[in-house]
């Protein structure tokens, strides 16, 4: 499992607040297949959404865990039924991985 600075993570949670769930985990709970769509989008985007058609909180954060551990991937959050994972992919040129925001110009920085 990846581990993520606090920073890292305040960044990601806001980066995810803007993504649709992309996987959903229903009443099978978490299958081989899911589990290999949950690493295809993982390879694709880095970031994501997974959402669980289920009421109990403990078998969310366990499903948040089993598919980090197994995936090699970082949680980021479990908000309600809504979990949140990150994976970095070596392969993506490093200018689509920055997450960090560019400053914000106000009417005193500019100096036109």
């Amino acid at each position: 499992m990846q581990q993520l600075t606090s920073a890292q993570i305040r960044e990601l949670r806001a980066k995810a607040h803007a993504l649709n769930p992309v996987v959903s985990i229903a009443e099978n709970g978490l299958s081989e297949a899911v589990l290999k769509e949950i690493d295809r989008c993982l390879k694709a985007h880095e970031l994501i959404k997974i959402r669980v058609y289920g009421d109990s909180r403990a078998d969310r954060a366990a499903y948040l865990e089993q598919i980090c551990r197994q995936l090699a991937a970082a949680p980021v959050q479990h908000i309600g039924k809504l979990l949140v994972a990150y994976r970095e992919n070596p392969e993506k040129p490093a200018a689509a991985k920055s997450y960090a925001k560019a400053p914000r110009r106000t009417k005193r920085s500019f100096q036109g």
